[in-house]
């Protein structure tokens, strides 16, 4: 799943491909936002960790990876 992670201030998103499910991110974005100082840590398919401190998030964008098109009918 690819989760996109827009930050207050920087002009490009950050994007990160990982195994866990859908629930599972929502959940850690809820947790990580209820908490007064709070930080989102995602873990990425090659097992790296993200860590955004919720105080920068601006939004959180959940889907599959987009695959290129090619040929006439893209």
């Amino acid at each position: 799943m690819e989760v996109k992670i827009g930050v207050k201030g920087a002009a490009r998103e950050l994007v990160i491909e990982t195994e866990a499910e859908a629930d599972d991110v929502v959940a850690a974005v809820r947790t990580a936002v209820e908490d007064t100082v709070g930080v989102l840590d995602l873990t990425d398919a090659k097992g790296r960790r993200v860590l955004v401190p919720t105080a920068t998030l601006a939004y959180v964008e959940l889907g599959e990876p987009s695959r290129g098109r090619v040929g006439f009918g893209a």
